[in-house]
């Protein structure tokens, strides 16, 4: 079965007419023949949707019952049944309701686009998961609900449904979006013309790319080589001179000058690595160019100008920007230069910019050639084989075996030839070839004995032997030194990629380093020295292997970081080419001591915040909270004891009642503290048991008042996996807390629900509620949010709720209660084994029942 298509509509803020076009264009495929119904489209009561919706077939939504209040939802079964060949599903980054066949509306489209049907839908910038950081920073709104971009992304169509601010706050203005009385509070909050204006540019900016990305698809799947000018590229040609920077800016002016202006630094490195820029030059110019909003590229190639134009046509450039030749006038007898190459094959589709610069004409460097470092046992056995071997040769093929032949005789020395170059490098080889040549004018070609030859055809035969001899020897040669500079290079980037993923992730410790640096290099050991000042002593921070050096001057190889620190080695002196991986292995470790350092430093200062915040708030509320009902206590006793008075039955009951009531009080805020120090020095050890929900949560009313709470919880709700008591002091604080903040004529409601392998338990109350931004704080030790009604603790209940309802394995968090108020979510673990219902065919039944007479 195909897979359906995805359309949205896209828009940067809500009232921009998104629904509006989706039912538009329904409409127009209704009236050509084609099968359409809206699956879920919310007008929010705006007259000109509605009105839109006539005359369209509308598949009936299913109704869900959450928290008391019935929502309804897309009822993806009907949608799959009814089978249309185009189904309209506003909002896709609606969350569905509790109980939804899925948990987010873009899943219930996926399965509808899996089951062949074609989906129209719609979707705000500010849905974008990507995205929500930057629209709370412009907005001040965070969104909750979102789509992940690559969702967006994968749509065959995504349509741009676009409208100036001043014209949908005009629209706003108008009533069109909002009912009268959310209009003003609307416009001077999020649709202020400011913010508007920036979730434009956002969605533009966004729709751009996605076209971008089309465009370079279509191109790839068809083939299309030829340049398309649908926007202004500009790849900039550099060659890790200083005359870099002012190409880059040049070509960041001419990005400028046009609409979306991209550009793309290029840097050619040849295959051989024999390559004249300077890393340091190369790193500046990549910073310079990242932060004028460009992007910084290397790709390897021989032929320079062939690389990069094809560098230029693969990205779709429109311009290219390279510096006039450093080249001096002599020198273009070697060839035309890169610019006048690439002009000339750059074809009529791309332009080229050759820019003057301070360093035009004033000549070029040669190359640095970094070849193979052979060593001395193979430069000794390549001159050996180089000048001995033609000796050896000559003695044999004139005492041992004579008359082989001159030409058998010639590809004999070309062998020992080929022998000295794969040994030794070019020059022996040419010393082969050269002391060939000479042995076989004056022992193998007549006449022998002297340096004359008679036949011309011999003549011919010793020059094609040099000619084939240097040829061989530079290709053998060249095979070597890149086969050699191929395995170090591939080296240095295994290394350098370690670091850099070290880097990234924060991972490797220093003395792994500090090992792996030996290892790599072949030490004996390692060590990173630092000091204060220059007249202070060194001091090792870091080592490994045995005997590792005290100071930079005992070292072997003394690596230098900063002023005041240095990576020692003692062992072999590596050569010059290892430098600059010693160079990045010394930052590295730097930067590892500094993490380090941070990292103890941080969690010292945490600890002593930490403490100093629970120190000063026990003696606040040691001087507050718990010397009031001592207060009360001394009070009551002092009257009792008093001889001047003469107290009633009832005035004693009264003060009687009083001492309890505070010693009740002082056992509370001292039980709290106690468990909160025993969940902070991890003395609490559950006892895991299978435990009835139903059994627990009725246990926990005795310290609230009568009538103050109401339960609802299901007899057939599956075993949790608990310990009994920690869920019972978990829960029983949670009531209390929830009874303190909740209207005096409103109880608080317990439920209790099952949801897949989990149970959740909801305290809810109609209290004043709290802030999205002080849910997580108000689980914090001595934490009370706002005005805490008279007596309320020392703010450490909920505190120990979630001390201990994630000692039992479970979670405890906070939401809003629909139409005000506070809900608290505590979700336990089912039990392994559960119970299976008494009655499977019959539905579970609540025990609704309210704390009291």
């Amino acid at each position: 079965m195909a897979r359906g298509k995805l359309r949205i509509y896209f828009g940067a803020a809500p009232g921009v007419g998104k629904t509006y076009a989706m039912l538009s264009e329904a409409h127009r495929r209704v009236e050509r023949g084609t099968d359409c119904v809206v699956a879920y489209v919310e007008h929010h009561h705006r007259p000109r949707t509605e009105v839109m919706l006539h005359g369209l077939e509308q598949i009936e939504r299913r109704e869900l019952e959450y928290r008391g209040t019935v929502f309804t939802e897309m009822d993806v079964d009907a949608v799959l049944t009814r089978r249309p060949e185009v189904a309209l599903v506003d909002e896709l980054a609606h969350t569905n309701v509790p109980g939804s066949r899925n948990g987010k509306r873009w899943q219930d489209v996926e399965e509808l686009l899996a089951a062949g049907i074609n989906v129209v839908s719609t979707v705000n910038i500010q849905h974008l998961e990507s995205l929500g950081d930057i629209v709370e920073s412009i907005t001040g709104v965070r969104q909750r609900e979102t789509v992940p971009d690559e969702v967006v992304r994968r749509a065959d169509q995504i349509e741009l449904v676009d409208m100036s601010p001043e014209a949908l706050r005009r629209r706003m203005a108008h009533g069109n979006i909002y009912k009268p009385d959310k209009v003003d509070a609307a416009l001077s909050n999020y649709f202020r013309p400011g913010n508007l204006t920036a979730l434009r540019e956002l969605a533009l900016l966004w729709v751009a790319d996605r076209v971008d990305a089309y465009l370079t698809e279509y191109r790839s799947e068809h083939r299309v080589s030829a340049i398309w000018g649908s926007r202004e590229r500009i790849v900039v040609g550099l060659t890790g001179g200083p005359e870099g920077r002012t190409l880059i800016r040049r070509a960041a002016r001419l990005a400028e000058k046009g609409a979306g202006g991209e550009v793309h630094a290029v840097y050619i490195s040849r295959s051989d690595g024999l390559t004249a820029a300077s890393p340091k030059e190369l790193a500046v110019q990549r910073t310079l160019v990242e932060d004028l909003g460009g992007s910084f590229h290397q790709v390897v190639g021989d032929d320079v100008p062939d690389a990069l134009l094809d560098f230029s046509r693969g990205v779709n450039a429109t311009q290219i920007v390279l510096g006039v030749s450093r080249r001096k006038s002599w020198q273009y007898v070697f060839g035309p230069g890169v610019g006048a190459t690439v002009a000339r094959d750059s074809g009529p589709d791309l332009d080229v910019h050759l820019i003057t610069h301070d360093e035009a004409g004033k000549g070029r460097g040669l190359p640095v050639n970094r070849g193979a470092r052979l060593g001395r046992s193979r430069l000794i056995s390549g001159w050996l084989t180089g000048l001995g071997g033609p000796l050896l040769l000559t003695w044999l093929l004139s005492g041992v075996f004579p008359d082989v032949g001159l030409a058998n005789d010639m590809l004999l020395f070309l062998t020992m030839t080929v022998a000295a170059a794969l040994l030794g490098g070019l020059l022996p080889a040419l010393a082969s070839a050269a002391t060939g040549s000479l042995l076989l004018n004056w022992f193998f070609t007549p006449p022998v004995d002297t340096l004359t030859i008679d036949d011309p055809k011999n003549i011919v035969a010793i020059a094609i032997f040099v000619g084939v001899a240097v040829a061989v020897a530079s290709v053998v040669d060249l095979a070597a030194r890149r086969t050699h500079q191929a395995a170090r290079l591939r080296a240095e980037s295994e290394i350098l990629s370690f670091l850099a993923g070290n880097v990234l992730r924060g991972e490797t410790s220093l003395e792994a380093l500090l090992e792996r640096v030996r290892e790599t290099f072949s030490m004996e050991s390692a060590a990173l020295l630092e000091r204060e000042s220059d007249v202070t002593p060194w001091t090792c921070a870091g080592s490994v292997g045995p005997h590792p050096c005290a100071t930079p001057e005992d070292a072997d190889v003394d690596v230098p970081v900063g002023d005041h620190m240095a990576l020692t080695l003692i062992g072999r002196v590596p050569p010059a080419e290892d430098r600059r991986v010693l160079a990045a292995f010394a930052a590295q470790a730097a930067v590892v001591l500094d993490r380090q350092r941070l990292q103890h430093e941080a969690a010292h200062a945490k600890e002593l915040a930490e403490a100093n915040r629970i120190r000063t708030a026990l003696l606040a509320a040691v001087s507050h909270d718990l010397r009031t009902p001592l207060a009360g206590i001394k009070a009551s006793v002092t009257s009792l004891r008093s001889d001047d008075v003469e107290w009633s039955e009832e005035d004693q009951a009264e003060l009687l009642a009083a001492i309890e009531e505070g010693a009740d009080r002082l056992d509370l805020l001292v039980g709290n503290l106690l468990d909160m120090s025993r969940l902070q020095t991890g003395t609490v050890t559950p006892m895991i048991r299978e435990t009835d929900v139903d059994e627990v949560i009725p246990m926990v009313l005795g310290g609230v008042p009568e009538g103050s709470v109401e339960l609802d919880i299901p007899e057939t709700l599956p075993m949790v996996a608990v310990d009994r008591g920690l869920m019972e002091r978990s829960v029983a604080n949670i009531v209390e807390n929830a009874v303190k903040y909740s209207p005096a004529d409103t109880p608080v409601l317990v439920s209790a629900s099952a949801l897949a392998n989990r149970v959740e338990v909801r305290v809810v109350d109609r209290g004043p509620g709290v802030p999205d931004e002080a849910k997580d704080s108000i689980f914090e030790p001595f934490q009370r949010y706002g005005d805490a009604p008279r007596g309320a603790g020392v703010g450490l209940g909920l505190a120990v709720a979630r001390g201990f309802a994630e000692a039992i394995g479970g979670t405890l968090h906070a939401e809003d209660t629909p139409g005000g108020g506070l809900t608290m979510v505590l979700s336990l673990a089912r039990a392994a084994d559960p119970r299976p219902p008494s009655e499977p065919d019959v539905p579970m039944t609540a025990a609704s029942w309210v704390h009291g007479p």
